[in-house]
């Protein structure tokens, strides 16, 4: 073998090393935003299920109407958000508004027994839970990609095709301390 045909090896084998590492930036920002569709998904779901909600609640006139406005507030706020920042703060919002409709539950005997409010409450119930799994996976995917970023020799390419980091989706600090803070509710 010949000094060039082992240069042209070297840079064949640099230049395929390259483009894995190009491909494999793109495959997870695919992922990012795969995984960012499946949370929006789940956010219009819960979305889509507030109205049932708070005209059930409506239904007992005895009921906190600061309450449902600031339930209502925050689904308003989070169809009308643009980016994953905006939606992310409405989510948060409507999570908090959403703990202080069903702490109500528990001071309202009649609405803790109806139906139809229990029934929406479990598919309030189902959502949230898929919109945490899907946070969970986004955040993985996040992490791993942004190692990626600051990963050693990937760090090259990432900055010659200006790949750059992705934040995660998190509960704020106000919504942390409101979570930790929530009342049990049990119905």
């Amino acid at each position: 073998m010949s000094f060039g045909n082992i240069v042209l090896l070297i840079i064949v084998a640099v230049a395929g090393y390259l483009i894995i590492i190009y491909n494999k930036f793109v495959s997870l920002r695919a992922g990012i935003d795969a995984s960012w569709s499946d949370i929006d998904v789940q956010l219009k779901r819960r979305y889509n299920l507030i109205p049932a909600l708070v005209d059930t609640v409506k239904g007992y006139k005895d009921y906190e109407a600061e309450t449902l406005e600031k339930v209502i507030q925050a689904r308003q706020q989070g169809l009308s958000a643009g980016n994953m920042d905006e939606k992310a703060a409405a989510a948060n919002m409507l999570s908090g508004a959403l703990g202080k409709l069903f702490a109500l539950s528990e001071a309202y005997p009649d609405l803790k027994a109806n139906t139809n409010f229990l029934k929406l409450q479990d598919e309030l119930s189902s959502i949230e839970d898929a919109i945490q799994n899907a946070r969970r996976y986004y955040n993985a995917i996040v992490r791993d990609y942004n190692a990626k970023l600051e990963s050693f020799p990937d760090l090259f390419v990432a900055q010659k095709f200006n790949f750059t980091g992705r934040e995660y989706f998190e509960l704020d600090a106000s919504e942390a301390d409101a979570a930790k803070k929530m009342p049990k509710i049990d119905l």
